[in-house]
């Protein structure tokens, strides 16, 4: 069963810490809102700026989140280009969509992606900026954040396919980074899922975390920092909100980790990350995400497991059907899915021996590409990430999809 106050009264101390500083126990979920709101959608603020061909779109998951999905495709016409099959984009940890798109065309997987053929599918999963809330709850209902990544793999990304593949009629290539590796591989072990996929580009591919080596993440995990914010009734976590800012100084606090450089204390050192244009990542950054979602993710640290959420030994009874919830087997993963990853040296997150753990599970031996001096962030906004990995990517979904011309 989940772990009791008396049995961690470090976790009463942080909540009564951060009540009294943020003087906030009185108002609970209601200090945690949507900071940041954009007319017109993720099309209008950042794809057609740039030329290109954006349509916005909505899918609806079985559990009746509304889910934002965007279709991209280049403005250019180029004829030396097939058009070839639709890819979705799946973004990490309190990101968004817009995440594919935050620097120049040349650079953002998203455009170069479009300018390749593809017909780009942008996911944005339940609870960010750039989806559309829900069939029934409301954002400030306790209900509406009672998921984790799991939900994401089993409803969000089984949404987002059955839509496309119901506009394209077509199986979907799938790219995942961080959180969006989490969902895909989940998933895969689904055979109604993963039927409609061609193949998987995962970058910093995650379904281990044991090995971390974030001393800022480790920082919270040691704090029992889920269990302190329970005790404050928050259920949606938003980054940009005053408590969480203040959780962010304490774990900064007496030496215990330097975030002198706050990005690299949380993923590793990025080699290739222009440090120049954070101001106008955090203009769209970060989005948020659910407090069970974190209990997971730290669970998955803990426990060293890929496995449903556990919600302790009565109630995983009654959700499972056993005491311990099941595990996410990855050798149930086709051996006929065709699987490309890219990791990192400095990944304090998507840590090399983890990674190691993920390929040994797998039946298939997927296509690596190990870049020893990139960070958890490089993968997404590196200034070199197309001639380091993008470029590689797409010549392994040429090799493996139908129809996609080699001249692009």
């Amino acid at each position: 069963m989940s772990t009791s106050v008396l049995q961690h009264p470090l976790q009463l101390a942080v909540a009564v810490s951060l009540c009294v500083y943020s003087a906030v126990c009185l108002s609970g979920d209601l200090i945690i809102q949507h900071s940041q709101s954009y007319d017109g959608g993720l099309c209008l603020n950042l794809v057609e700026p740039w030329g290109y061909n954006c349509v916005e779109h909505t899918t609806e998951t079985n559990d009746g989140f509304l889910l934002g999905l965007q279709r991209v495709s280049s403005g250019i016409v180029n004829s030396g280009v097939e058009k070839a099959p639709p890819v979705l984009l799946l973004h990490g940890l309190f990101m968004g969509g817009d995440a594919w798109f935050m620097d120049s065309p040349n650079q953002s997987l998203g455009f170069i992606l479009a300018d390749h053929g593809f017909d780009v599918w942008v996911g944005n999963v339940r609870g960010t900026k750039w989806s559309h809330g829900h069939s029934s709850l409301s954002v400030g209902d306790k209900e509406f954040w009672d998921w984790s990544w799991q939900e994401m793999a089993l409803y969000d990304l089984e949404a987002m396919l059955s839509y496309i593949n119901s506009k394209t009629d077509s199986k979907v290539f799938v790219v995942g980074h961080s959180q969006g590796t989490i969902m895909s591989l989940a998933a895969f072990t689904q055979p109604d899922i993963v039927n409609m996929v061609e193949a998987a580009a995962l970058l910093s591919p995650i379904s281990y975390l044991d090995h971390i080596t974030s001393k800022f993440v480790l920082n919270l995990v040691n704090l029992h920092l889920e269990e302190a914010l329970s005790l404050l009734g928050i259920h949606q976590l938003n980054l940009k909100s005053n408590i969480l800012t203040n959780i962010i100084e304490m774990a900064c606090d007496g030496g215990r980790a330097d975030c002198s450089d706050m990005l690299a204390a949380i993923t590793g050192e990025n080699c290739c990350f222009n440090s120049s244009r954070v101001d106008f990542y955090l203009e769209f950054e970060p989005h948020p995400s659910s407090l069970k979602n974190l209990k997971h993710l730290f669970q998955m640290i803990r426990k060293g497991t890929f496995a449903k959420y556990d919600y302790g030994t009565l109630k995983n009874v009654l959700q499972y059907g056993q005491t311990k919830p099941p595990a996410f087997d990855l050798s149930l993963i086709p051996e006929s899915l065709p699987i490309w990853m890219a990791y990192g040296g400095n990944d304090a997150l998507g840590d090399v021996v983890d990674v190691q753990h993920t390929l040994k599970e797998l039946r298939s031996k997927p296509e690596v590409l190990f870049l020893e001096d990139y960070g958890h962030v490089d993968f997404l906004l590196s200034t070199r990430a197309y001639e380091d990995l993008y470029d590689n990517m797409i010549s392994f979904f040429r090799s493996c999809g139908n129809g996609i011309s080699s001249s692009s």
